[in-house]
């Protein structure tokens, strides 16, 4: 009888060993596309693995392969625990389907901590689906100049495109290339014609509601066609410059801090970016002023971003669902707004920002009313066909395609998504 609390103890022992060795062989698999799991995420997710002896594999692919791939896997029952998408009503549901995809976070402790308007475009039919750990506020996509070679140059920050054209041609002029785009990378050229979304609006109130019934379309718009038409000129102007169509995003940083180019579309928050890859360059050194094409002054604000979503098909929900936890603890938050150059701010509570007092100043600049919501968010069929759409500008630049073309093709393009999805504003 004596041995028995012996033998208990041996049972005991013998569990809580299996126990820990049985979670130290959990793997979870992460697929993200390239720029959206930083070092600071992956150095939480080390911190995690010693916490919990689950370690995370963070693959990470090319971003014009991404969804391609992302989709194969989703449609043949072989994604990884988890994968990282867009989020945006239209994305969840067209790219993703998360409802039979995507594991239901609604009843996780951190929703209610994430920005409302955040979560909500991570949500379908009341039930959110992704975790949207980035910087929404500081990643507006915004033009950042080099305040010192518009100095040295007389030159005031554009409100309207003629001026903008105007300090293009001055820098040409003068040997430094005006704009730094990376159209290789397949995306980022896109950002100049569906973020000025809230000047659309302005010249045309409630076009997004009628695009989203499907009583008119981007070719109908005179407005768009201008953006395209002023885009197109400054491709043809040389505005981008020679290397323009080789030239990829994670180049930004170098070209900017070299003072080769004067400036580039690129987050508010870029300057902690490029301070950080070069220390000697002072970000106060550089400012900011919305895309001026079609005479454009208000502020593009955009609540979705890259968002984690658990696979409903995952062997490890329960462990996913662990490092999620564990990311949005408030001190793992604040790690990456500390350690993250891209990550100022994230929509969560109770967290320490990291901005700037010039892109503080910036915000506050703009009042309500101009201030409004990027398409690829408030319009249905717009984001699913990012990379699309990034094809049909370059083929416009290179003369394959005129811009109505460009305007034509993403109304087909969306047709096409929202009669696969029975949309009822399209009828059978």
């Amino acid at each position: 009888m004596k041995k028995l609390p012996f033998i208990v103890f041996g049972l005991v022992l013998l569990l809580v060993v299996g126990s820990i060795q049985a979670q130290t062989s959990v793997t979870l698999t992460y697929m993200a596309s390239q720029d959206w799991v930083h070092d600071a995420e992956m150095e939480l997710g080390a911190q995690f693995e010693q916490e919990t002896g689950i370690h995370i594999d963070y693959q990470i692919i090319p971003s014009d392969q991404y969804f391609t791939l992302l989709q194969t896997r989703l449609n043949t029952g072989e994604a990884t625990d988890i994968f990282g998408g867009q989020s945006g009503v239209t994305d969840l549901i067209v790219n993703y389907n998360v409802e039979v995809n995507a594991v239901d976070l609604t009843d996780q402790a951190w929703v209610e901590q994430m920005d409302p308007l955040v979560a909500a475009q991570a949500t379908v039919n009341g039930r959110v689906y992704g975790l949207t750990l980035w910087n929404t506020l500081g990643t507006t996509w915004v033009v950042n100049y080099n305040k010192t070679i518009f100095q040295e140059n007389n030159l005031s920050v554009p409100t309207t495109y003629a001026e903008f054209r105007s300090v293009c041609e001055t820098l040409l002029g003068v040997g430094i290339i005006p704009l730094f785009e990376p159209v290789s990378s397949g995306w980022h050229h896109v950002l100049w014609f569906p973020e000025l979304g809230p000047r659309y609006e302005e010249v045309t109130p409630g076009l997004a509601e009628a695009l989203n019934a499907n009583q008119t379309t981007f070719a109908d718009d005179p407005t768009m066609l201008t953006v395209l038409e002023q885009l197109n000129e400054l491709y043809t102007m040389g505005c981008f410059g020679d290397n323009v169509l080789a030239d990829t995003y994670d180049m930004t940083t170098q070209a900017l801090a070299s003072g080769d180019y004067a400036m580039s579309v690129f987050n508010l928050t870029g300057p902690q970016s490029i301070a950080a890859d070069y220390p000697d360059v002072d970000p106060d050194n550089f400012g900011y002023f919305v895309m001026p094409l079609a005479d454009n002054q208000n502020l593009n604000v955009n609540p979705a971003g890259p968002t984690k979503f658990i696979y409903s098909g995952s062997e490890h929900i329960a462990e996913a669902q662990q490092y999620f936890d564990f990311l949005t603890r408030p001190e793992s938050l604040q790690y990456l707004i500390d350690h993250d150059p891209t990550m100022p701010t994230l929509p969560f509570e109770g967290l320490t920002y990291n901005l700037l007092p010039s892109q503080q100043a910036f915000l506050e600049s703009f009042a309500a009313e101009n201030r409004g919501t990027v398409y690829q968010t408030a319009v249905t069929y717009v984001n699913p066909q990012w990379m699309d759409i990034g094809q049909d500008l370059t083929a416009m630049f290179i003369g394959d395609m005129e811009p109505l073309d460009v305007l034509m093709s993403i109304d087909e393009r969306r047709a096409q998504m929202a009669q696969a999805a029975s949309d009822p504003a399209w009828g059978e």
